[in-house]
C-alpha cells in the first residue's frame, strides 16, 4: 500500500466516528426540538452536513486509491447513512490499516511474498 492510499484510508477513518457522533446528536436534537423549546437542529444539521460531505469526499478518494471492489465501497457508503455505521466503518478501516502495516513489514523482512 502506497502512502497516498494509506493517507486516504486514514482520512476516511478519522472522519467516520465524528460523522457518526454528529448524526446521533442531530437525532437527539430533533427529538428535543419536538418535545421541548430547545432547538439546536440548525447548528447540528450544519455540523453533520459538513462532516457527511467530508465523509463522502474521503470515501470516494479511498475507493479510487484502494481499488476496492464495488461491494466494499458500497458497504462503506451504506455505513455512512446508518446512525452508528461510522463507528463500524472506523473499526474496519483501522483493522485494514493494521493488516496493511503487518503485511508491509513481512514483505520488507522477506517473511512472505505478499
Amino acid at each position: 500500500m502506497d502512502i497516498k492510499t494509506a493517507t486516504a484510508l486514514r482520512r476516511l477513518r478519522l472522519v467516520s466516528a465524528p460523522e457518526a457522533v454528529s448524526f446521533l446528536l442531530l437525532l437527539v436534537c430533533s427529538v428535543l426540538k419536538r418535545t421541548t423549546d430547545f432547538n439546536a437542529v440548525p447548528v447540528m444539521g450544519a455540523v453533520h452536513g459538513l462532516l457527511f460531505v467530508l465523509y463522502v469526499l474521503f470515501w470516494a478518494d479511498a475507493w479510487n486509491r484502494a481499488k476496492w471492489p464495488l461491494r466494499t465501497a458500497a458497504l462503506y457508503f451504506v455505513l455512512s447513512v446508518l446512525p452508528t455505521g461510522g463507528f463500524f466503518a472506523e473499526r474496519r478501516l483501522r483493522r485494514e490499516a493494521e493488516d496493511a502495516v503487518i503485511a508491509s513489514r513481512a514483505r520488507r523482512e522477506g517473511v512472505v511474498n505478499a
